[in-house]
C-alpha cells in the first residue's frame, strides 16, 4: 500500500480533506475508533488511515459489528488486511446480544439482522468508551446521510438529531460532548460513488473479490437479486439460477443484493458506475422497508 500517489488534483484535494479530518479526530479525541464493515468505503478509510499516520501505526483500532450474516469472502479480506497493516481489531457480534436478550432476532420468511448491528455498536461504544466512531459514509449514497456533517454529534442514548447539528466553517469542528455522548465522523462526505472507485484505481488498492463479476447461485426476491446462501434460502415459487454478477455494497447477506454485470476490473466497474443511473443504496433491502428506512435507522444510533 503505497503512501506516495500522483493523483488527479480533484482526487488529491479529497485524499487531503478525509486526512485532515482523521487527524483533527486524533487530536482532538482521547478513545477514536474506525467502523470497519469490509466495503469499499471502510477500506479507502483504512488506506487514507495508513497515509495520515505513515510512518507511525494507525492510531486508532478497527471495530467491526458482524452480524453473523456476512460473505466468508469479506471476513477473509477484513482479516488479512488488518494483518497487513498491523492494525488492532475488535468485533462485537450481533449474536451475543440476542444471547443476553438485548435484541429480539426477526421472525417470518425474510428475516434480517442488519437493524440488529445497531444495539450492538452502541453498546460497544458504551462499553469500550470510544468517543468518535469514523465511518465510511458518504452524502451521494442515501437522502438521510445527505443531511450529516462530517462531526455528527450523538447524544447520551446514541442517538443523532438532524434538526440540532452543529455549524462546519472554515473547516472548524466542534468535538465538544458531555459525559456518554460520541461523535460520529465521516471524513469522506464529500465523495460520490465513483470518486471512491477512481480512488480505487489510482491507488491500486486491494477489494474483496464481491465486488467484481463472478459467477454465484442467485435468487430474484422483491426486485433484488439475493445471494444464495445458509441464511438466504429459496421460498416456495423462487427459483434459484447461477448468473454473472458482482455487488456494489458489501453487507449483511440477507439484504445485500447483486447485480447483474460483467465487469471483472476496476477500468471495466468504473465505466459501468459512470453510466449507472440507480444508486447503491438501491441494491439494499435495508432501504426498501420504508421511505424513511436510514434516517430511521440513524435517529437510533445506527451507521
Amino acid at each position: 500500500m503505497s503512501t506516495t500517489s500522483y493523483l488527479r488534483p480533484y482526487l488529491k484535494q479529497l485524499e487531503s480533506e478525509a486526512i485532515y479530518v482523521m487527524r483533527e479526530v486524533a487530536a482532538q479525541f482521547e478513545r477514536p475508533v474506525l467502523l470497519f464493515s469490509g466495503g469499499k468505503d471502510s477500506i479507502v478509510m483504512a488506506h487514507l488511515a495508513r497515509k495520515a499516520f505513515f510512518p507511525g501505526k494507525i492510531s486508532f483500532p478497527f471495530l467491526h459489528i458482524d452480524t453473523g450474516h456476512n460473505f466468508p469472502e469479506t471476513l477473509t479480506f477484513r482479516d488479512d488486511l488488518v494483518q497487513r497493516l498491523g492494525a488492532q481489531l475488535i468485533v462485537r457480534y450481533v449474536q451475543d446480544s440476542i444471547d443476553q436478550g438485548r435484541v429480539v432476532e426477526e421472525t417470518g420468511p425474510t428475516p434480517s439482522r442488519n437493524a440488529l448491528q445497531t444495539v450492538t455498536l452502541l453498546d460497544a461504544l458504551a462499553e469500550l468508551k470510544f468517543e468518535a466512531a469514523l465511518g465510511g459514509a458518504r452524502r451521494d449514497e442515501e437522502k438521510a446521510r445527505a443531511k450529516e456533517r462530517f462531526f455528527s454529534h450523538r447524544d447520551a442514548f446514541g442517538q443523532w438529531d438532524p434538526k440540532n447539528q452543529r455549524p462546519e466553517l472554515w473547516t472548524l469542528y466542534n468535538g465538544r460532548k458531555l459525559p456518554n455522548e460520541h461523535f460520529r465522523v465521516f471524513p469522506l462526505s464529500n465523495w460520490t460513488e465513483l470518486d471512491v472507485w477512481q480512488y480505487i484505481f489510482e491507488e491500486n488498492i486491494e477489494l474483496p473479490s464481491l465486488y467484481f463479476a463472478h459467477r454465484r447461485d442467485i435468487l430474484a426476491r422483491d426486485g433484488m437479486l439475493l445471494a444464495v446462501s445458509e441464511v438466504v434460502r429459496p421460498l416456495p415459487g423462487e427459483t434459484v439460477t447461477n448468473q454473472v454478477v458482482r455487488f456494489r455494497t458489501i453487507g449483511d447477506m440477507t439484504c445485500t443484493g447483486a447485480v447483474e454485470s460483467s465487469a471483472a476490473t476496476l477500468a471495466e466497474i468504473i465505466q459501468e458506475i459512470a453510466a449507472a443511473r440507480v444508486t447503491e443504496r438501491g441494491t439494499r433491502a435495508d432501504d426498501k422497508r420504508s421511505e424513511a428506512a436510514m434516517e430511521d435507522r440513524k435517529r437510533q444510533g445506527y451507521f
